[in-house]
C-alpha cells in the first residue's frame, strides 16, 4: 500500500523528508517563485538579454526604480523572481564573490561559477533547522570567455544552463513563444524583440498592461547595460 504524505505532518521542519521523498518547505518556496512576476533570459551569439515584468504598487512610486534586474559585475546581469528581500541578499553575495574573484585572479568571473556559488548558498538553507529556504529564483546572464551564458538557480539550490528561459507566473505563455521563435542565430536586436514579445504576451494573457524592464550584455563590449524606458517603449510599439 502506498503512503501519501500529509503536508501538515512534515512541513514543520525543513530537515524532515516526507515518506514520498519531498521537502515541503522547499516546495513552498518554489510556489512563491511560480507566483512572482515573470522574468526572462535569452542568449545569442551577439550577447544576452534579460527582462522582467515590473509592477507599480502606487502612482507615487518612482517608475525608474527596479527590484527585478541587477548588475552583478560589469559583464553579468541578474533577474530575480520571488521575495525581493531574499533576492537582494543573494545579489550582494554574488557581487562580493565576483569582486573577490577579480582581486584574487585578476580576471572576470565566469557566469557559471557565480550561479554555482549562489546555488551552494541556497542549498545550505535547505538542510539546517531554524532557517528557511530562500524564496527566490535568479537568472544569471552574461558574456565570459566561453561566450554568451545563461543560468538559473532555484530555492532548492539547483542551477541549470539554458539558451532561453522564463520563470514566474507567466512562464508558460512566455515559453510557448520561445519554443516557437527562438533560434541559435538570433541577433541581439532580435533577442531583445523576442524577450519583449514574451513579456507582453504573458502580461496580456492575465489582462495586465505591459510594463517591463530590459537589460543587455553585448558580446562586443561585455558590459551590462539597462535599456532606458524610452528604448523599451520603442520595442513595445514595434512588437
Amino acid at each position: 500500500m502506498s503512503v501519501f504524505a500529509v503536508p501538515g505532518a512534515y512541513d514543520r521542519a525543513i530537515t524532515v523528508f516526507s515518506p514520498d521523498g519531498r521537502l515541503f518547505q522547499v516546495e513552498y518556496a518554489l510556489e512563491t517563485v511560480y507566483r512572482g512576476s515573470t522574468i526572462i533570459g535569452i542568449t545569442c551569439p551577439e550577447g544576452v538579454i534579460i527582462g522582467a515584468e515590473e509592477k507599480i504598487e502606487s502612482k507615487l512610486q518612482n517608475p525608474k526604480f527596479t527590484q527585478k534586474i541587477y548588475e552583478v559585475d560589469e559583464h553579468i546581469g541578474a533577474a530575480v523572481v520571488g521575495l525581493s528581500s531574499d533576492a537582494r541578499i543573494l545579489i550582494d553575495e554574488a557581487r562580493v564573490f565576483a569582486q573577490s574573484n577579480r582581486l584574487m585572479y585578476d580576471e572576470p568571473v565566469d557566469v557559471e561559477v557565480v550561479a554555482k556559488r549562489i546555488g551552494d548558498i541556497k542549498q545550505l538553507y535547505t538542510q539546517h533547522a531554524g532557517v528557511r529556504p530562500f524564496g527566490v529564483s535568479i537568472i544569471f546572464a552574461g558574456v565570459d570567455k566561453s561566450g554568451s551564458q545563461l543560468f538559473t538557480t532555484d530555492p532548492s539550490g539547483t542551477y541549470r544552463a539554458y539558451k532561453a528561459v522564463a520563470i514566474g507566473i507567466g512562464r508558460e505563455t512566455a515559453e510557448n513563444v520561445l519554443r516557437e521563435e527562438y533560434r541559435d542565430d538570433l541577433t541581439l536586436e532580435e533577442a531583445i524583440k523576442l524577450g519583449v514579445k514574451c513579456l507582453i504576451k504573458s502580461m496580456q494573457a492575465r489582462g495586465e498592461q505591459p510594463r517591463i524592464k530590459i537589460s543587455v550584455v553585448p558580446a562586443s563590449t561585455r558590459r551590462f547595460r539597462m535599456l532606458s524606458d524610452e528604448e523599451v517603449e520603442k520595442y513595445i510599439k514595434e512588437v
